[in-house]
């Protein structure tokens, strides 16, 4: 018997055959209120940076600890974590070593991992939020929801689905998680295919090169939506899982030129030759009903408005 959120397999193929038993979000809160205090894992880095800022404007203490304030790969930092932790304080982990691309990484993930899942049973805080990614699904020919069968096909979506495991067994509180699909934003360190690359190669002036044709169907998030979410689960106190997705299909060709066209630069979109086989057969669509049931009031956006609004941020940041 498992106490925790995703149901027991006894092997890969049952677990990728069966739909994972989730909870959709439930509110232990019925009116709005604010933490004492979150502490957010990352909290230096690209999606915890946006919720750093975001819970702040919302007048919420945040303690961000990135890797400078503490290695979670240290062998005695779960001690050091325990001890900065109190009982009414809300924990956000997003802190990761991504995209997990190999064993290596893999296992320095899942170090990660286990100094938090220590520290929360040393001290059990109020509630944990953690960030995990839509790669724990597997691939699906129609829109995928949090009830979709969870079945990774990446390093990456195992090192996930292997933390949230063990988040649950680790800690029997409120816990959250936000599995993201693509995510955009002016911050982004990555320089990874998709809108973050077209955007840089564009402001330069230079030709993007798609993979392809660039036909892929795929679903961008903006990280400020992100932020937006975690700070409504934190105000509600919400437990259960979530999507952070927008439902709203594009292709990466629509993508490259749509960015390229918002600057003065002439930038050219061309194909090219694939030399790997395209990723998810060039379709990974999911329904964000559940965000729209669990908090009417969040309107995700769409891809045009969350790229228009960051490219014409970027164009004010290199004015200055």
């Amino acid at each position: 018997m498992t106490s925790g959120l995703i149901a027991p397999c006894k092997n890969l193929q049952h677990h990728c055959h069966h739909k994972s038993k989730v909870s959709m979000l439930h509110h232990l809160y019925t009116e709005i209120t604010k933490p004492k205090r979150a502490v957010i894992l990352g909290g230096n880095g690209f999606i915890g940076g946006a919720i750093s800022h975001r819970l702040a404007v919302e007048g919420i203490p945040v303690l961000g600890l990135g890797s400078k304030e503490l290695n979670l790969m240290n062998p005695d930092a779960f001690l050091k974590l325990a001890d900065l932790l109190n009982n009414d304080d809300v924990l956000i982990f997003v802190s990761a070593k991504a995209p997990c691309k190999d064993l290596a990484m893999l296992l320095e993930n899942t170090q990660i991992a286990k100094s938090v899942c220590e520290a929360l049973k040393i001290s059990p805080v109020a509630q944990v939020i953690y960030v995990s990614s839509d790669a724990v699904y597997g691939d699906s020919s129609s829109p995928m929801t949090e009830d979709s069968a969870v079945c990774p096909g990446s390093i990456h979506g195992v090192m996930h689905l292997t933390r949230e495991v063990a988040l649950s067994q680790a800690y029997a509180g409120p816990l959250a998680i936000v599995r993201p699909t693509l995510v955009y934003g002016l911050d982004d360190p990555h320089n990874s295919y998709g809108p973050n690359l077209f955007r840089r190669l564009a402001a330069e002036g230079k030709e993007i090169v798609l993979f392809g044709d660039g036909e892929e169907l795929r679903d961008h998030v903006d990280v400020e939506d992100i932020a937006e979410l975690v700070l409504q689960i934190v105000l509600r106190k919400s437990k259960g899982f979530i999507n952070a997705v927008s439902g709203d299909l594009v292709s990466f060709r629509e993508l490259a030129e749509l960015i390229a066209a918002s600057f003065e630069t002439n930038v050219s979109v061309r194909s090219s030759v694939r030399s790997i086989p395209m990723p998810h057969n060039g379709y990974r669509a999911f329904n964000n009903s559940a965000v729209a049931k669990s908090f009417p009031n969040l309107k995700f956006k769409s891809y045009k408005e969350g790229l228009m609004r960051v490219n014409q941020s970027f164009k004010e940041r290199v004015k200055k």
